[in-house]
């Protein structure tokens, strides 16, 4: 290229800036008047862009330095220092720093967290550790997490933080702050079971958590190990104070009526067998097991509530002291004791910085109820835990909460006030506020449950308008007055009172949960179309003004999208024992399982599919013999060998070749392969075939990236990402 070439080329360059520069200058020119009228609302956006942020850093492909995550902030403020004239400059620059902070927030949560990971499995291990937690599981057992000292084969600087390990056998009195030796086999968190699937790893990665298994042999007491550290020594009080209130609970209400009275005052969910949960799942209840906002709100509430009609008896100090604040700052400390008993989860916490806010705001004499302060809840949450941005309770939390401020805002200015309501039209409101707020808050959740758990709760209005009353009346106020009569040993009424109201509720989740087609499967959705409804949503809660509307096009878009994400024809699972492969009815068809159930059951929920694990294993889509296995996709012979014999045959005929076991260099005749090697490097594999006969492989490795928490061992990091060996032919 001569230089004239260059100079045409730059030419055409600073041409093009020019008017994207102006096209940009006129779109703002248009927004900029709404913009202007909504100043007031320009901080409630924050938590968006700084959440974006986080977004943008979860989705790279690479890891960034630190200095570079560092240095992107610094560039946004020096800019905002710079361009400083103008609205233009003051939303722009604005909103780019609080997106690049986010960026750098979650960079920095990454290296804080950092800790050994197991690179491998472990088959037998003795272990050696402190326990931390100790969840009882259904039919028997135990899964406990353990803050580990040492595990045999490994070095001091290799071993992880923590494991998480399941044991057949519970250990009767084992509390937290125990001192524990076993023998177990361990492996690193688990990694997507297809390309896009949830990543535990990621997530044990900021729980610390290093690695995952299952004891060989019951533990044991170690009587050789000094006392825990003070940091689990506080913990484990708190632990053993939760388990103490737990053994009071069931001892007055046995059975899965005890146990759910235990969820739902101290967060232990272990003793609620599957049946229960699937059916509570199935019916919309799930929430209610769950230790979330509902119960932080009703706990803390019916203190506040109660503490100022207490006062409202003696006028003396109800004309002359702030009674509303005494009673705002009891409910907190109240809020602060039910999250410390209820076992500080990470949706309990979100929900007790919510509720201390709101309280605050009450002690500082601002509006309970707004969207500033769910703002700066969500913006606290996100600086000190920026991974949460990507947890499903955070969104469908955050997501009920603001729609439901942003209807409260809007029924607030139109309303008349309590004082123009008789006592039958208040008893209306407070009935006909329920129905409105449950339809509401099922609304804004909708999507988020659509794209995380693929299925939609068709009749959880009906299961929400009978349990949440019962609920927030019976169950919940029981609860308190349980834990208030509990020093006095007087627990066994309002547990009784509590049990009455459970046993309502588990018959409307059975009762709904059975109604014909009382959950929707719902194919998997694409990231974009997921984007633009929470966008869209966003948009119209945020805003006040008319131009709000205009979520409303983002979510019809969203909603358009939602249906077209290609689904794949081939499924590989890691080690390569399990294939599906998608048969002429359009359905998923596997081999057998042996042993990838959990895989096979995530497959099917990606694609909609309401069939269960062993009805599609061994579905007869595959021809085998003692040699492999083949099957027809879109006539193109897909080979499963299984032996070293069959691999001549398979790749002089097969268009696609899979085999747990490498396969030699001289076939070249399918394809693409996925072989041993190709598993390692890539994990779970999605084979695409289109119209003309090509084949495109997504891996799960290409989809996650080289990040911290999807490192593998060193002999698969190789290529890491290729995957299996697509070929044109």
């Amino acid at each position: 290229m001569d230089d004239r070439e260059r100079a045409r080329g730059r030419i055409g360059a600073s041409a093009a800036a020019a008017l994207l520069a102006a096209r940009l200058r006129s779109l703002f020119g248009v927004l900029a008047p709404s913009l202007e009228a909504e100043r007031a609302r320009w901080f409630v956006w924050l938590p968006v862009l700084f959440g974006a942020g986080v977004v943008g850093y979860f989705h790279l492909g690479d890891e960034p330095s630190l200095v570079l995550a560092l240095a992107v902030p610094a560039i946004a403020a020096a800019a905002k220092a710079v361009w400083r004239r103008g609205l233009a400059a003051e939303v722009v620059t604005g909103a780019a720093l609080a997106a690049c902070l986010g960026f750098a927030f979650a960079k920095a949560r990454t290296e804080w967290v950092r800790a050994p990971v197991l690179e491998r499995t472990i088959s037998s291990a003795d272990v050696r550790g402190y326990v931390t937690l100790v969840e009882p599981k259904v039919p028997r057992g135990q899964r406990i997490t353990l803050s580990v000292t040492s595990i045999s084969g490994l070095e001091p600087d290799e071993l992880p933080r923590s494991v998480r390990i399941r044991t057949m056998r519970a250990l009767p009195g084992l509390a937290p702050g125990d001192a524990v030796r076993l023998r177990a086999r361990l492996s690193p968190p688990s990694e997507p079971a297809l390309p896009g699937d949830y990543d535990f790893a990621r997530a044990a990665w900021f729980a610390r958590l290093g690695g995952v298994g299952f004891a060989l042999k019951a533990l044991e007491i170690d009587r050789a190990a000094g006392p825990p550290p003070w940091r689990l020594k506080a913990f484990a009080a708190i632990e053993r104070l939760r388990q103490g209130i737990g053994a009071r609970i069931v001892a007055v209400l046995p059975g899965e009526t005890g146990a759910i009275a235990n969820s739902l005052i101290t967060g232990e969910r272990g003793g609620i067998s599957e049946e229960t949960t699937d059916a509570f799942r199935d019916s919309g209840l799930l929430h209610i097991l769950s230790i979330s906002g509902l119960h932080m709100v009703i706990m803390a509430g019916a203190v506040f509530v109660a503490l100022r009609m207490l006062a409202a008896l003696f006028p003396a100090i109800a004309l002359n002291y702030p009674t509303k604040k005494w009673a705002a700052g009891a409910a907190l400390l109240a809020a602060f004791g039910y999250l410390l008993i209820s076992g500080s989860s990470v949706a309990t916490v979100r929900s007790f910085i919510m509720i201390a806010i709101m309280f605050l705001a009450v002690l500082v004499d601002r509006p309970a109820i707004a969207m500033r302060n769910v703002a700066l809840a969500a913006m606290l949450i996100l600086a000190v835990t920026p991974e949460a941005v990507l947890d499903v309770g955070f969104q469908m939390s955050f997501a009920a909460v603001v729609s439901l401020v942003a209807v409260y805002e809007v029924v607030r200015e139109r309303d008349r006030g309590p004082e123009h309501r008789g006592a039958l039209r208040r008893v209306a409101f407070f009935l006909g506020g329920i129905v409105f707020s449950t339809v509401i808050a099922s609304v804004a959740v909708a999507p988020f449950a659509a794209y995380h758990f693929h299925r939609s709760q068709q009749f959880a209005l009906i299961a929400n308008l009978i349990a949440i009353p019962i609920c927030n009346l019976v169950v919940m106020p029981a609860g308190l007055l349980t834990l208030l009569l509990m020093p006095l040993g007087l627990e066994a009424l309002p547990l009784t009172v509590m049990a009455w109201g459970i046993d309502i509720i588990v018959w409307a989740a059975d009762w709904v949960a059975g109604l014909p087609g009382a959950v929707l499967h719902i194919p998997a959705m694409p990231a974009r179309a997921f984007g633009l409804m929470v966008a869209g949503g966003l948009w119209l809660a945020l805003w006040q003004t008319r131009w709000r509307l205009l979520g409303a096009g983002a979510v019809a878009a969203g909603l358009a999208l939602a249906p077209t994400l290609e689904r794949p024809d081939v499924i590989v699972g890691l080690g390569g024992s399990l294939v599906a492969v998608r048969g002429p009815d359009g359905r998923l068809g596997s081999m057998s399982a042996r042993g990838g159930t959990f895989e096979l059951k995530r497959w099917l929920e990606h694609d909609g599919d309401a069939r269960e694990a062993r009805d599609v294993a061994g579905a007869r889509v595959f021809r085998c013999d003692g040699s492999g296995c083949a099957a027809m996709v879109k006539g193109a012979l897909v080979a499963i060998a299984r032996h070293p014999s069959a691999l001549a045959d398979d790749c002089a005929k097969a268009r696609v070749l899979v085999a747990p076991f490498p396969a030699p260099e001289g076939c070249k005749g399918p394809a693409a392969v996925v072989d041993y090697p190709a598993l390692r490097r890539g994990g779970a594999h999605a084979l695409y075939f289109d119209d003309t006969g090509a084949i495109r492989i997504d891996t799960v490795s290409a989809h996650r990236g080289e990040r911290p928490w999807s490192a593998r061992p060193f002999y698969a990091q190789r290529d890491k990402g290729e995957g299996g060996r697509p070929r044109s032919q």
